[in-house]
C-alpha cells in the first residue's frame, strides 16, 4: 500500500489562521537598506521574520505555492492567534540529533516502515500457497487485501483522536500490538478457517494506519523533514523489495508443506513485538520534550501555525472539491494497478506462463526494487531539479510507459522477458505518486491540504482493495490474464486525471 508517500508530504503541512483585517493595514515604508556586506552590528541583530509572514503579498504567495524542493519551509507563515510578538510567535525546529532521543526515534520510525513494506509485499508470493492450502480460488484469496485496506481506512479516521487520548507512545504501542495480534492469527493457520485468516488483516492494517501517520509527522516535524521522510520512506522500500525474496525462500524450500506460508508471518510478528517496545522506550517522553526550546541554529527560526486535524466536516467538505476529487480518484487508480500488479502478477506466471513457483516468487521482489530505485531517483539533487516544474509531463511519461511495459507482459509469452518488464513497470511507478501529491498541493489552498490530502489517502487505499479483488473476481471467471487489461485500464483512467488536473493549473494560473 502507497499511502506513505502522501502522508510524508502532507504530515507536515499545517493550516493557516487567516490574517486578521488589523494585519492587512498598509505597513509605513521600510527603511532603505545596503546591498554591501553587513557590519558587525548590522550582523548581531535579529532579523524580523515575522514581517514576511504578515504582509499581506507574502500571505497570499503562501497560500498558493509550496516550494517544491524543501517542503518544510512551508511552515513559515502568519503569526499564532494574531499575536505579532516575533518571539512567541515562532519555535526552534528540532533535529535529528537534538533531543538525545530522537535518533533513536529515527531509526524506531525506520523499522516501523521496514516491517510494514514486509507487510504489503509478501501477498502476491504467497498467495499461490494460500490457494492450495485452504482449496479456494483467487476471488476468496483476495479478501486478504480487502480487509487489510478497510482496517487502513478506520485507523485513519481514528489516528488523531488515539495519540490525543494515548500519546505518542502508547499509540504505537498499540499499533503495533494490533499488528502482532492479527499475525497471531495467521501463524495458527492449521488451527483457523481461512474467513478468520482474512479478518486477521483488518488490524493489521489499523494499525499501520497508526504507525505510519506517527512516523510520517514525527519526521517531517524536525529539521530537514524531507530528507528524513526519504529515510524512512526507503526503509518502506527496502522492506517490499525483501519480502518476497524471504516468503518465496520459505514457501520453495525443500520439504515445505502448502501450511509453510504462514512461518513468514512469524517474522513480521516478532518484528511487531520488538517494535512496540522499542517505540515505547524511545517515544515515551516525546511530548514534553517536543515541547521544550532547543538550541537555535542560524536560520532555524520558524513560524509554527496552529494545528488542526481533518475532522469528518472537513473530510465531508473537501469530498465537494472537484479537483480533490480528480486527485482522489488518480490515486485510486495509481495504488489500484500497483497493488493489483504485485498481488497478482506471480498467479499469471505461473499458471499462463507456466513459470516455476520457486523462480517468479521473485518477480514481486523486482516490481518492489523498481519502485523504491524509481523514488530514490527523483529525489536526487540531479534530477530532481530537471523534474520540478516538469512534472505533469514527467507524470504523463511514465503513466504511458507503464501502460507499454504492461501490455509487454501481457503479449510477450517470455517468463524472462515478463520479469524484465514488471520491474520496468515498478521504475516507471515509483516517480509518479511522489510528483503527483507536488501538483495537488499546488491546486490546493492550504486551509484544504489537510483534509484533502485525507481523502486521497483513503481514496487510494480503496483503490488497494477494490482493484486486486475485482481482479480476483474476474480471475476465477476467466483466467489471470485479467490483470492486464485492469491495469492498463487504471493507467488510463489515471492519464485522463492528469489531463483534467493540467488543464485545472493552467486555468488557475
Amino acid at each position: 500500500m502507497d499511502p506513505h508517500t502522501a502522508i510524508s508530504l502532507f504530515s507536515i503541512e499545517k493550516s493557516q489562521k487567516p490574517i486578521s483585517s488589523r494585519d492587512q493595514s498598509p505597513l509605513p515604508p521600510a527603511k532603505a537598506h545596503s546591498r554591501s556586506p553587513p557590519s558587525a552590528s548590522q550582523a548581531s541583530e535579529p532579523i524580523p521574520l515575522q514581517d514576511l509572514g504578515t504582509s499581506p503579498d507574502a500571505a497570499d504567495t503562501n497560500d498558493q505555492k509550496i516550494p517544491d524542493s524543501d517542503l518544510e519551509r512551508s511552515h513559515i507563515g502568519s503569526p499564532v492567534n494574531g499575536n505579532t510578538n516575533t518571539a512567541t510567535a515562532t519555535e526552534t525546529l528540532q533535529t535529528v540529533w537534538d533531543p538525545y532521543m530522537n535518533r533513536f526515534r529515527l531509526i524506531s520510525g525506520s523499522l516501523i516502515n521496514f516491517a510494514n513494506g514486509l507487510n504489503d509485499s509478501a501477498p502476491g508470493a504467497l498467495i499461490p500457497t494460500i490457494e492450495q492450502r485452504f482449496g479456494i480460488g483467487y476471488a476468496v484469496v483476495s479478501l486478504i487485501f480487502v480487509a487489510n485496506a478497510l482496517g487502513f481506512v478506520a485507523g485513519a479516521f481514528c489516528i488523531d483522536s488515539i495519540r490525543t487520548r494515548l500519546g505518542t507512545a502508547r499509540g504505537l504501542v498499540l499499533a503495533d500490538a494490533l499488528r502482532a495480534i492479527g499475525y497471531l492469527a495467521i501463524t495458527c493457520s492449521t488451527l483457523t478457517p481461512f474467513p478468520v485468516i482474512a479478518c486477521a488483516f483488518f488490524p493489521i492494517g489499523f494499525g499501520m494506519a497508526i504507525n505510519i501517520s506517527t512516523t510520517q509527522i514525527f519526521c517531517g516535524s524536525l529539521r530537514s523533514g524531507t530528507a528524513l521522510l526519504g529515510i524512512i520512506n526507503g526503509a518502506y522500500g527496502i522492506g517490499g523489495t525483501v519480502g518476497p525474496l524471504i516468503a518465496t525462500s520459505i514457501v520453495t524450500a525443500p520439504g515445505a508443506t502448502t501450511d509453510a506460508w504462514s512461518r513468514y508471518y512469524f517474522i513480521t510478528m516478532g518484528l511487531a513485538v520488538f517494535n512496540g517496545v522499542f517505540a515505547y522506550i524511545s517515544f515515551r517522553h516525546y511530548e514534553p520534550e517536543s515541547a521544550q526550546p532547543v538550541q537555535q541554529a542560524p536560520n532555524d527560526s520558524v513560524t509554527i501555525p496552529p494545528k488542526t486535524t481533518p475532522g469528518l466536516g472537513t473530510m465531508l467538505q473537501a469530498l465537494r472539491n472537484p479537483v480533490i476529487l480528480v486527485c482522489a480518484l488518480f490515486s485510486f487508480a495509481y495504488q489500484g494497478a500497483e497493488v493489483s500488479i504485485s498481488g497478482w502478477v506471480i498467479s499469471f506466471l505461473i499458471t499462463a506462463r507456466g513459470g516455476d513457483p520457486a523462480s517468479v516468487g521473485y518477480v514481486t521482489a523486482g516490481f518492489w526494487a523498481g519502485i523504491t530505485i524509481g523514488r530514490l531517483l527523483v529525489a536526487a539533487p540531479g534530477l530532481s531539479t530537471r523534474v520540478a516544474g516538469r512534472e505533469v509531463r514527467f507524470v504523463f511519461v511514465c503513466t504511458f510507459g507503464s501502460a507499454v511495459f504492461e501490455a509487454l507482459v501481457w503479449a510477450v509469452p517470455n517468463v524472462i522477458g515478463n520479469a524484465v518488464s514488471v520491474s520496468i513497470v515498478g521504475l516507471l511507478l515509483g516517480p509518479v505518486y511522489p510528483c503527483g501529491v507536488t501538483v495537488w498541493l499546488r491546486l490546493m489552498g492550504r486551509r484544504e491540504r489537510l483534509s484533502g490530502m485525507g481523502v486521497i489517502t483513503a481514496f487510494g487505499s480503496s483503490g488497494g482493495a477494490a482493484a486486486p479483488f475485482t481482479t480476483g473476481l474476474l480471475a476465477q471467471v476467466a483466467g489471470t490474464f485479467v490483470l492486464h487489461p485492469i491495469a492498463i485500464g487504471l493507467f488510463g483512467i489515471m492519464a485522463v486525471c492528469w489531463w483534467w488536473l493540467n488543464r485545472e493549473r493552467k486555468r488557475v494560473e
